[in-house]
């Protein structure tokens, strides 16, 4: 360090403040502070910076699985966002456990300073003793003053599809809906349902899926055997997929016949046949501000809160009038 600080023309202290990533180094001190730092070839010692600082710059992220693409992407924000704070990643999935203090206990046995919560895990944080010496922070969950919240704007979203199928002359628009036990499934449900009451259209019974394209198949063949449905708002994009398929099978036309709406907008999402009108849910937002919120409580810097990230509609192919208005 004493080496640096002398290349660098700073004081041990300033090398300090940059090994730790402080906010309170300029950006030009910064820079010849890490110039000196890679021609030295300098390593900040993350044990021995644990013992003096006692943090370990390491957060935790807890999901029920890795499968989704909502919760892929998401893992990708955050390891993104981490980086970018110097921080490193420790993952644990739940898998079939239910019992999320398991998990809560591997992060302390890897000194996490403070831990994410994902999407369907959350609920089971909700239930769980809040540990008092893990910070936490939660993605998608209804209040809890326990934690900092950072939700996407599910239900907010939801009406904005349903509104868009309903202004192009549909008269219902159907759901197929994710989990019943998911934070996410049920805004979304609820947008979808408020959007129809509030202009007066019926509300048909909900179809429901697991998040998986082949869920969204399966679900979707009823729907797609059912000629009075001409509208269809899915879940989430994977859920879309299926039913674009079981439409297929049934021989029915998109967006000729029925038009569909999808939520999440993946990197696939314009590639579908038809393109899909979906509902954009920002994952770099959400991991951003969520890294942000968490690093803020560990380090003391920030107050609990509930952060809401919008979702923007996003029209594509995939939707039309129905035939009997054009």
């Amino acid at each position: 360090m004493a080496d640096v600080a002398e290349r660098a023309g700073v004081s041990a202290q300033t090398v300090s403040r940059v090994a730790n990533a402080s906010p309170r180094v300029d950006p030009e001190t910064r820079r010849r502070v890490e110039e000196a730092m890679a021609e030295l070839g300098y390593r900040v010692h993350r044990a021995a910076r644990a013992l003096r600082t006692g943090r370990s710059q390491t957060i935790g992220l807890v999901a029920s699985t890795l499968a989704t693409v909502g919760n892929s992407r998401m893992l990708q924000a955050v390891a993104d966002a981490a980086a970018a704070r110097s921080y490193s990643l420790v993952v644990v999935t739940l898998g079939d456990r239910v019992d999320i203090s398991d998990a809560f206990e591997r992060l302390r046995e890897q000194a996490v300073d403070g831990a994410i919560v994902l999407n369907e895990a959350t609920e089971l944080a909700r239930g769980a003793a809040a540990p008092a010496d893990l910070d936490l922070v939660v993605v998608d969950s209804p209040p809890d003053e326990r934690f900092t919240i950072i939700e996407t704007d599910h239900a907010g979203g939801a009406r904005a599809a349903c509104e868009h199928l309903l202004a192009h002359g549909h008269t219902t628009v159907h759901h197929l809906g994710g989990p019943a036990h998911s934070f996410a499934a049920a805004q979304r449900e609820r947008g979808w349902r408020d959007a129809l009451e509030a202009a007066g259209a019926p509300v048909p019974p909900v179809c429901r899926g697991d998040w998986s394209a082949a869920s969204g198949f399966s679900a979707g063949s009823a729907l797609a055997r059912d000629r009075d449905v001409t509208a269809v708002f899915a879940a989430n994009d994977q859920m879309a997929l299926g039913l674009l398929r079981a439409l297929a099978v049934a021989g029915r036309a998109v967006p000729d016949e029925v038009s569909v709406v999808g939520f999440d907008d993946i990197a696939d999402a314009a590639e579908y046949l038809p393109p899909l009108t979906t509902v954009r849910q920002d994952f770099d937002a959400l991991g951003e501000r969520a890294v942000a919120a968490l690093v803020a409580g560990i380090e003391k810097t920030g107050e609990r809160a509930v952060d809401l990230v919008p979702a923007v509609l996003v029209p594509r192919e995939s939707t039309a009038a129905p035939a009997l208005v054009r």
